[in-house]
C-alpha cells in the first residue's frame, strides 16, 4: 500500500539512482592494474673498510616487519610519486580543475601527486615478503604504464637510499691518487738508489758489518800473533846470548915426542955436567948451583910437557845456535810482516766502518722510501679492489639485482574492475532499494490521514463514509 500510495516518489528516486548507475556503467568504468614486489635479503656486499678483504655480514637471514614497512613507505614516497606524475600526467586535472585555472604547472603536479597517493593502494601481503600495489584507471594501458613508471622510480629511489652515492667515483679518485703516490714513491726510491750508488742498502750494510767483523777478528788475531812473535824474539835473543857460535865435534890428545926427547937429552947433559963440576967444585959452588937450577927447569919443562899433551880439536857450527839465529831472523821478519798486516787491517777496518755507517744511514732512508712505496702500493691495490667491487655493485644494481624484485609485472588488464551488467544489476537493486526507502520515508513523514483505519486509530470514532479527492491520493473522511 505504501508503495502504491508513494509510487511517484518511488519512480523518481529509483529512476534517478538507476540513471546514475547507468551513467557510471557507461562513463565511469575503471581498469585496475596490479603489481607485486618481492622483498628479499640483501646480497652480501663487501663493507667499505681499510682491509683488503673485509668480512661479510651473514648474520641477518630474514626480512623483518620494519623492513617491509620501510619498503611500503618508500613506495608511497612523495618524490617517487611526483616523478611518476611528471612522467605520465604532468597536467594533473580533476573534476574541480575549473576552480584552479590560475595554478601553475608545479601546483598542478603537486595536486596530482596528492590525488595519486590517495588512489594508489600499497599493502603488505600478510605472512609473506610481498607488497601488493594496485591502481584504478579509466583505461587499461594507462594504469599499467603508471605502475611501470612507479616500479622504475621506486627502484631508482631504493638504490639511491640503500647504497652510498658516489662510491664508484670516490674509489676511482682514490685509485688515481694512489697510483700517483706509487709513481712518486718509486721515482724517489730510484733517484736515491742512483745518487747513492746502492741497490739493497740493508743487505750491503749487513755485508759491510760482516766484513768489518772479520777484519776486527783478524786484527785481534794479528795482535795475538804479534805478542807471540815478540815473546819468541826475546826468548831467542836470550838463548843466543847463552849458546856458543861453534861447538867442538872431535878432540885428540898426543905427546910431543921430539920436544920430550930434546928436553930429556938436555937434562941428561946437565946432569953429566953437574957430575963433572962436582968433581971439581963444591955443591954450593956457583957453577954447580947454576947447573942445578937448569936441571930443575928442564925437569919442570919435562913434567909440564908430560902433563899437557898436544890436543887436536875439530869444531863446527853450533846447530842450536844456528836454529836460534834462524828462528830469531824469521821471528823478526814475521814481526815486521805482522806490523804491516796490523796497519793494513786497521786501515781496512776504518774504511769498512765508514762504509757500514754510511750504508746504515742509507738503509734507514731506503727502508723509509720502501715502506712509503709499499704502503702506497697496498693502498693502490686496496682501492683498485674496492673500485672493482663498487663497479660490480653498480652494474648489479643497474640490472635490478637488488634486495627487491618485481614479482608480478604490471600488465594492462583485459577486463574492467567491474562489468557493465554487474553495475547495471547493482544499480537496479540500488534504485529499487532507494525508491522504496524514499517512499516509506515520505509516507512516514506525511501527517495526513491515508485511510479510514488511520481516522479510527487516531480519533477513536467510527467512519461512516470516505471519498477520494480528485487528483489527489489522499482520502477525505
Amino acid at each position: 500500500m505504501v508503495m502504491f500510495r508513494r509510487r511517484r516518489t518511488f519512480v523518481w528516486v529509483a529512476g534517478l539512482v538507476f540513471a546514475a548507475s547507468l551513467w557510471y556503467a557507461i562513463t565511469g568504468t575503471k581498469y585496475q592494474a596490479n603489481m607485486k614486489i618481492l622483498v628479499r635479503r640483501d646480497r652480501a656486499e663487501t663493507p667499505v673498510s681499510a682491509a683488503v678483504s673485509a668480512p661479510l655480514d651473514l648474520t641477518r637471514v630474514g626480512i623483518t616487519e620494519e623492513e617491509l614497512n620501510s619498503e611500503v613507505e618508500l613506495l608511497r614516497d612523495h618524490d617517487v610519486l611526483r616523478k611518476v606524475v611528471e612522467q605520465n600526467r604532468p597536467g594533473g586535472r580533476d573534476w574541480f580543475h575549473v576552480l584552479h585555472l590560475r595554478e601553475g604547472r608545479a601546483q598542478r603536479v603537486e595536486r596530482a601527486t596528492r590525488r595519486l597517493a590517495q588512489q594508489l593502494s600499497v599493502q603488505q601481503v600478510k605472512r609473506t615478503n610481498l607488497i601488493s600495489i594496485s591502481y584504478p584507471a579509466r583505461d587499461a594501458e594507462s594504469g599499467a604504464k603508471l605502475l611501470r613508471s612507479l616500479a622504475a622510480a621506486y627502484m631508482e629511489k631504493h638504490t639511491a637510499v640503500l647504497r652510498p652515492a658516489g662510491e664508484l667515483r670516490f674509489f676511482e679518485k682514490q685509485t688515481e691518487e694512489s697510483g700517483k703516490q706509487v709513481e712518486e714513491s718509486s721515482r724517489r726510491l730510484l733517484l736515491f738508489t742512483k745518487d747513492h750508488g746502492i741497490i739493497a742498502a740493508a743487505q750491503q750494510r749487513d755485508i759491510a758489518i760482516q766484513k768489518l767483523g772479520e777484519l776486527e777478528a783478524g786484527q785481534r788475531q794479528t795482535r795475538i800473533e804479534m805478542a807471540e812473535t815478540r815473546q819468541r824474539i826475546v826468548e831467542l835473543e836470550q838463548l843466543l846470548a847463552k849458546l856458543p857460535e861453534r861447538t867442538i865435534t872431535q878432540v885428540r890428545t898426543r905427546e910431543n915426542a921430539e920436544l920430550l926427547s930434546s928436553l930429556k937429552a938436555s937434562l941428561l947433559d946437565l946432569q953429566l955436567k953437574r957430575t963433572q963440576l962436582l968433581t971439581k967444585f963444591e955443591p954450593n959452588h956457583r957453577l954447580v948451583q947454576e947447573v942445578d937450577q937448569q936441571i930443575r927447569e928442564a925437569e919442570a919443562a919435562i913434567a909440564l910437557e908430560s902433563a899437557s899433551p898436544l890436543r887436536d880439536e875439530t869444531s863446527d857450527k853450533n846447530v842450536n845456535y844456528e836454529w836460534a839465529s834462524s828462528g830469531l831472523q824469521s821471528a823478526q821478519v814475521q814481526w815486521k810482516a805482522l806490523q804491516a798486516r796490523q796497519a793494513a787491517i786497521s786501515g781496512q777496518a776504518a774504511a769498512w766502518r765508514r762504509i757500514a755507517g754510511k750504508l746504515g744511514e742509507d738503509a734507514i732512508t731506503q727502508d723509509d722510501l720502501l715502506s712509503a712505496r709499499n704502503a702506497a702500493q697496498e693502498n693502490y691495490l686496496l682501492y683498485v679492489k674496492k673500485r672493482e667491487e663498487a663497479r660490480m655493485n653498480d652494474a648489479l644494481d643497474e640490472r635490478g639485482i637488488v634486495n627487491v624484485a618485481i614479482a608480478e609485472e604490471p600488465v594492462a588488464p583485459a577486463l574492467p574492475l567491474s562489468s557493465t551488467w554487474s553495475v547495471l544489476a547493482m544499480g537496479l537493486t540500488a534504485a529499487a532499494l532507494a525508491g522504496g526507502a524514499a517512499a516509506f520515508a515520505v509516507d512516514y513523514l506525511d501527517p495526513g490521514f491515508r485511510d479510514p483505519e488511520d481516522v479510527v486509530n487516531c480519533l477513536n470514532l467510527a467512519v461512516l463514509a470516505s471519498l477520494p479527492r480528485s487528483g489527489n491520493s489522499k482520502m477525505a473522511a
